[in-house]
């Protein structure tokens, strides 16, 4: 197992896009990671047919510890008691608590509207589950300044959240930042990293459009000279974000949450240039 290695996986919405998953994860394994985390649809039977389905599949035939992702927004208590129930019997006992993005054409239910709310629920109800909570480097998209956003992760960790794993960043300088932030307001929960390797043009388009993500010099010469020549860009997507893990790692991070986007290629390139640093006597990461 590489200790501090984890992926991030998405339930597909078709059978044979499912069938592929399956295939994928099976070449996961091989790479052995910490664990593998489930998303989500936002406001689709998902929850209980597919993240659940998929969880099992990963934990009982892969024998690899899961991580289930439950958004808050699109969620009832009774939706939410039939997923931990599911989850309890099959013997999962992780859960990702999200708040979730908020979707114009559908209705979000009431009973919990931030994550920090189905976190204190989840304690309650089933005390056995371990909560892992989300995070942003470069502040919550919605947050109104970075004292707010703060304020609103503390509460999370407080309401149960034993670590943190943090939406994807370019910048290594902003997660050091935003650690110091963490330490200054006493939230002492681990951060994991989260690494997403841009490795296609229309990935980076969608990044641009969709996220407030900051963009450094060395990544947009990188865009700007590669945009058109996909195997130059895919080669240098990967290298810068083998780059970013090998700082973060040798600063003492408390381990790297790698978006694979279901390509197990591109988690095989990242894992072949960095196991050494997984592996190393000198590593050291938070428990």
């Amino acid at each position: 197992m590489l200790k501090g290695l984890s992926f991030e996986v998405f339930p597909p919405n078709t059978t044979i896009g499912l069938n592929k998953l399956f295939e994928t994860l099976q070449e996961l394994e091989r790479l052995q990671p910490e664990f593998i985390s489930v998303t989500c649809s936002n406001g689709t039977n998902n929850v209980a047919e597919t993240t659940v389905k998929v969880a099992s599949y990963i934990h009982q035939e892969l024998n690899i510890s899961t991580i289930a992702h439950l958004p808050a927004t699109y969620l009832s208590r009774q939706e939410v008691d039939e997923v931990l129930s599911q989850l309890d019997k099959l013997g999962i006992h992780q859960v990702l608590a999200l708040r979730g993005d908020i979707l114009p054409q559908l209705t979000p239910k009431t009973d919990f509207q931030y994550a920090s709310e189905l976190t204190s629920y989840i304690k309650q109800v089933a005390p056995q589950f371990d909560l892992s909570g989300a995070c942003y480097p470069e502040i919550h998209p919605e947050s109104i300044s970075r004292l707010s956003d703060i304020k609103h992760l503390k509460k999370k960790v407080e309401a149960g959240c034993h670590q943190l794993i943090s939406q994807l960043f370019l910048d290594n300088d902003c997660f050091y930042h935003f650690q110091e932030a963490c330490e200054l307001a006493e939230i002492g929960a681990p951060i994991i990293a989260g690494i997403m390797p841009i490795v296609n043009r229309n990935q980076a388009l969608r990044l641009l459009k969709t996220t407030k993500t900051k963009l450094p010099r060395k990544f947009l010469a990188i865009l700007e000279k590669y945009e058109h020549d996909p195997i130059a860009l895919r080669a240098a997507g990967l290298a810068y974000a083998v780059d970013q893990i090998v700082d973060l790692v040798t600063q003492d991070v408390s381990g790297i949450h790698l978006y694979t986007m279901n390509d197990a290629k591109v988690a095989q390139h990242i894992v072949t240039n960095t196991q050494s640093l997984f592996t190393s006597k000198t590593a050291s990461f938070v428990v």
